[in-house]
């Protein structure tokens, strides 16, 4: 028998349709090993080397990989293609006890039969030059999160955290709020002239004078164009027409993935990460089975394998024509951090398209492979072609300006369009012209001005806050969606409809890790430090140098902000209701609260109260548990009332206020009182809540109709009270002139 080991689960069944009985197919579900979470791990005297334990959670798995690997003659690791599955790799073959120059690693970017049968004819050793890119990476966040969380929750709040990438990812957030907030509007106006030739009316808009570009700042200025231009003579001063030729984009990373699922799909981070994994690692199809319909979504690399454009390109002939196939295949550059190796997310198969599996998969699955599967091809294909003609118009010092466009070809376009996801971007629109001359005399319809004022910068959403962070070089295709994700876990973050605003929280964090961490806050540091990450993994240079370089100047920044701590906790005048030990008032995220000095041992903790107490009122109703008279208390939904005798009795009953007892209820005869919805409009309920749940807008009256002998109600109006039948029997007594009570 032989094991190959994988990551996801949601891949061993595909995988082990394609290699048969002989093979185990063996998911580790991730990492086996890792830091162990309550200590540092890294020994800082001793070359920065990591300490690594079996994770806990993942016990039963490593015993059941124990055992298979005892029955297998073979062992092949088939983690993912990347940094942290070679990781995964390392660690698997640490445990399984297998040689350091083991031939056991496999790869494939796709979940194919083929991929996966050629990947087991060439095993090779284990990249440890990755894996110590991976583990510089590791290294680095844990120094970083764990020597610095902790000066942020004495300095700060309690239980804050920081981290290499996600704080300057907030610092982002952060600048972009304070740009926005210090935005100062300066006005400006925009001016177009409706013109006329043989009866084809077109706009052409202002853009220069005296040759040089211009813009109109204020109204007077405005005034005082328009009275030179109502007397001038429009006159087309050059005509200029050519072919322009618009390429496609190229198929998907992982990164313009998640903006163009975001833009075009309306998936959020989350979902989008989750369907592509689906995707990737296999989907119930009636018609295939267990399929993987795309390849590794995890990427920065644009190339293509020579064999899928071979097959797209006879595909495209077949489907569009000769004339959308390029006599040359599209071939795009991939950023120089790209991983070798790595393909563009694409189809596997190209002739199974996402129409033929609209009706077999989700709906949230067809919506994003039709989405990459229409990426691709049109990346594939030729260049649409459009007909533009550029016409200047001078009109006194003036000159206007007008591109018609008329599309010719439309190549790619035929299957995919970009999506421009700024909404202040202006629409390529096409614009049909009369035939234009130079020195034809056009004439003046109308001048068209319009005021408006410059606006502020938009707030990042989630499609292109990853744009930022990949064009900054800020983490990698992997870690975009879980960098977001803390943001907002952390509550650094929250959402005013689809765009990122930072907390309170967010900008004193920030505040304080730009103040005393200033180099691990600046975006080019953390830009040259994923271009060093990259450079080990190339095996130019020694990871242990580069957390070395980096740890130097860091310490000392470390042992200068710990001489600023939080003040220390205040003692209170309370104890502890469970050991007797004096409280504290301590502050975390939430505000002030109470907390036991004799803490770990004891963790109790209460609401901290800043307003003065106010004198326990004791009341006439007796506790229906123990009989004790009840008291007047307040919580967040307001009075009530509850046993003195409280943590030994918990019971509490609904408090009523006299003034606000209105009636009797029609059902159960007990009194109706008036209460608030959480809107703030005014209903009556029942005290006998929840055994009874009788409410009503209108009030209910202890009298009784005079036609039926059922309970009547009073409906307040603008200018009278309305007295009608619960029952509509027909009776109704208006009265002038009664008040709505408040």
């Amino acid at each position: 028998m032989k094991l190959v080991v994988i990551e996801g689960p949601g891949k061993q069944a595909t995988i082990k349709k394609y290699l048969g009985n002989d093979y185990i197919v063996f998911a580790s579900k991730g990492h086996i090993r890792d830091l162990p979470e309550k200590s540092l791990a890294i020994d800082i005297n001793n070359n920065f080397e990591p300490t690594y334990s079996n994770l806990p959670d993942k016990k039963s798995v490593i015993s059941e990989l124990k055992s298979l690997a005892k029955k297998c003659d073979e062992i092949y690791l088939a983690t993912d293609p990347d940094r942290e599955g070679e990781a995964i790799s390392w660690h698997v073959a640490y445990v399984l006890g297998l040689q350091k120059d083991a031939k056991c690693r496999i790869t494939f970017n796709e979940i194919s039969q083929k991929a996966v049968t050629n990947a087991l004819l060439s095993p090779r050793q284990i990249n440890y030059d990755l894996v110590d890119a991976q583990q510089a990476r590791r290294v680095l966040d844990r120094l970083v999160g764990y020597k610095i969380s902790p000066i942020l929750s004495k300095r700060l709040f309690e239980r804050l955290s920081a981290g290499r990438v996600q704080s300057v990812a907030l610092k982002l957030v952060v600048d972009r709020e304070r740009e926005i907030l210090e935005f100062k509007p300066e006005e400006y106006w925009t001016l177009n002239a409706k013109l006329n030739k043989d009866n084809v009316v077109f706009k052409a808009s202002l853009v220069s004078k005296n040759g040089k570009k211009y813009t109109i700042k204020s109204k007077d200025e405005m005034d005082t164009v328009l009275s030179m231009l109502n007397k001038s003579d429009f006159i087309v001063n050059k005509v200029s027409r050519e072919l322009k030729k618009v390429k496609p984009q190229p198929p998907f990373i992982t990164s313009s993935m998640q903006q163009d699922a975001g833009s075009k799909l309306k998936f959020n981070l989350n979902t989008t990460t989750r369907v592509a994994q689906s995707l990737y690692e296999g989907v119930s199809t009636k018609t295939y089975g267990k399929k993987a319909l795309v390849t590794y979504i995890r990427t920065d690399s644009t190339r293509v394998s020579q064999e899928a454009q071979i097959a797209t390109k006879k595909y495209i002939k077949e489907k569009f024509g000769d004339k959308y196939a390029p006599d040359k295949f599209n071939v795009y550059a991939s950023k120089a951090s790209a991983q070798e190796g790595h393909e563009a997310i694409r189809p596997i198969d190209i002739s199974i398209t996402p129409e033929s599996l609209k009706n077999e998969i989700t709906t949230e699955q067809y919506k994003l492979y039709k989405l990459i599967y229409d990426r691709f091809l049109a990346s594939q294909m030729s260049e649409a072609i459009y007909d533009t003609l550029t016409v200047e118009i001078g009109a006194n010092v003036y000159t206007f300006k007008v591109v018609g466009k008329t599309p010719v070809f439309d190549g790619f376009q035929t299957v995919y369009k970009a999506v421009v996801e700024d909404e202040e971007s202006t629409n390529d629109k096409e614009v049909k012209l009369p035939n234009l001359f130079e020195a034809d005399k056009l004439s003046l319809v109308e001048l068209l001005s319009e005021q408006k004022f410059t606006k502020p910068p938009l707030r990042y959403t989630e499609p292109s806050f990853i744009k930022l962070m990949e064009n900054k070089g800020i983490g990698r295709p992997a870690t975009y969606a879980q960098t977001v994700n803390t943001l907002f876990k952390r509550n650094y973050c929250t959402l005013d409809g689809k765009y990122f605003v930072p907390t309170e929280i967010g900008f004193n964090v920030c505040d304080f890790l730009c103040e005393n961490f200033a180099e691990i806050m600046d975006v080019g540091f953390t830009a040259d430090m994923e271009e060093k990450l990259d450079e080990i993994a190339k095996g130019k240079i020694d990871w242990h140098k580069v957390i070395a370089d980096f740890y130097g100047d860091f310490e000392q920044q470390l042992i200068k902000v710990n001489g600023y701590l939080r003040e220390n906790p205040v003692e209170s005048d309370e104890v502890c209701e469970k050991c007797g030990s004096k409280m504290l008032i301590k502050t975390s995220i939430n505000g002030k609260f109470l907390g036991c000095s004799n803490f770990p041992t004891c963790n109790f903790t209460k609401n901290f109260d800043t307003e003065p107490k106010q004198p326990v009122i004791e009341t006439d109703v007796n506790c229906e548990k123990c009989g004790a008279k009840m008291v007047i208390r307040s919580g967040k939904n307001g009075k009530f009332l509850a046993c003195p005798r409280f943590p030994e009795c918990k019971f509490t009953m609904t408090y009523i206020d006299k003034d606000a007892v209105h009636g009797v209820c029609p059902d159960c005869g007990k009194l109706v009182v008036e209460q608030k919805s959480k809107k703030g409009k005014i209903f009556y309920g029942c005290t006998g809540y929840p055994k009874c749940n009788f409410m009503s807008w209108d009030l209910p009256l202890a009298d009784k109709c005079p036609n039926c002998n059922t309970h009547l109600y009073k409906k307040f109006r603008n200018d009278y009270t309305e007295i009608y039948c619960s029952k509509k029997c027909g009776y109704i007594q208006r009265i002038k002139n009664e008040i709505k009570p408040e």
